[in-house]
């Protein structure tokens, strides 16, 4: 019977898009350097937010000066970072559904703890049984590190928890924890993408993975 759900944060519950593009266009400008479109970030996101300054500034950047658009980034970020972030829609109803399930829910992130946790308090407050986020003595998804954490936390197992996420970093750590995962496809990444890294699941709208629930639980 599964009793957990394991949720990505940004492209699974809360569209950050937006926010997260004008902190990169912030720490690159920091820079002297380009702006990035939207479509450009969607696919830089992911691995945390040292790995998107990275994929964002030129090619040929130095270190010490990526260091200081990310710092730049950070910055802006922590001012700006509810600016334009939403929910998706469904998700606050099926967070709300799972709860009267008993169903206990956590979220993983790799972006820094602090952020997720104001946003797991702003959005969906008393939500989430347990969250973590970027920490510096636990590496980055798509290690199962957190996963495994989260679940000894919250009493549960690999057998009993789902993943879900909408990206291949998220695919490949339910694989990596032996958990099994969900795709979801009104993410950051196609459901192209999430077929190809094999996704136990791939639902196309928040109700579904109450139709998922209830197939693997009879």
């Amino acid at each position: 019977m599964i009793d957990t759900i394991i949720f990505d944060m940004d492209g699974t519950l809360l569209d950050t898009l937006e926010d997260l593009t004008d902190a990169t266009n912030a720490g690159l400008a920091c820079g002297g350097y380009p702006a990035r479109t939207v479509e450009e970030v969607r696919h830089f996101v992911g691995n945390g937010v040292r790995h998107l300054m990275m994929r964002a500034v030129p090619q040929g950047t130095s270190q010490q000066d990526m260091e200081k658009c990310l710092a730049a980034f950070k910055d802006f970020y922590a001012h700006h970072w509810q600016d334009k972030t939403r929910a998706y829609d469904g998700i606050p109803q099926l967070l709300a559904a799972l709860r009267k399930k008993g169903i206990k829910t956590a979220v993983i992130s790799n972006k820094y703890e602090q952020a997720v946790l104001e946003l797991c308090r702003d959005y969906f407050p008393g939500s989430f049984d347990a969250a973590r986020g970027q920490r510096e003595d636990v590496p980055l998804k798509p290690a199962p590190d957190s996963v495994f954490s989260i679940l000894e936390e919250l009493g549960s197992g690999r057998s009993r928890a789902i993943y879900v996420g909408d990206s291949e970093v998220d695919m490949d750590t339910a694989h990596n924890a032996g958990l099994i995962s969900v795709g979801v496809t009104w993410g950051f990444r196609d459901r192209e993408l999430l077929a190809e890294k094999e996704a136990d699941y791939i639902i196309d709208r928040p109700e579904e993975l109450l139709e998922v629930l209830s197939r693997l639980n009879g």
